[in-house]
């Protein structure tokens, strides 16, 4: 059974830090590319980061800025998102995406095949 399980949300005060992680079973992580969306309130799932089934190549959304990196551990099956200085609108439900193949250049959420049920972040001031 394919799975994908994020954890490490939270609340977090503005500036500060916190990493999700995202543990896959049922498929080999490592022939997937990943990615980590948002979802706010009211809003259209968005597109975060994305990484290479080898790690050797990363994507951000432009509000990122430097703030945020993804990486990936194959061997554990598991993919994180390291968050750096958060602001009031990074608050959203993150979630886990998996693609079969393609390149991480491929940015768009109904283009993933498999999600979790996402991890709640919340940045308060």
């Amino acid at each position: 059974q394919v799975q994908v399980v994020e954890s490490g949300g939270g609340l977090v005060q503005a500036g500060g830090s916190l990493s999700l992680s995202c543990a896959a079973s049922g498929f080999t992580l490592g022939t997937y590319t990943m990615g980590w969306f948002r979802q706010a309130p009211g809003k259209e799932r968005e597109f975060v980061a994305t990484i290479s089934w080898s790690g050797d190549r990363t994507y951000y959304g432009d509000f990122v800025k430097g703030r945020f990196t993804i990486s990936r551990d194959n061997a554990k099956n598991t993919v994180y998102l390291h968050m750096n200085d958060l602001k009031l609108e990074d608050t959203a439900v993150y979630y886990c995406g998996a693609r079969a193949f393609g390149p991480p250049s491929i940015t768009s959420p109904p283009d993933y095949n498999f999600w979790g049920q996402g991890t709640q972040v919340t940045v308060s001031s």
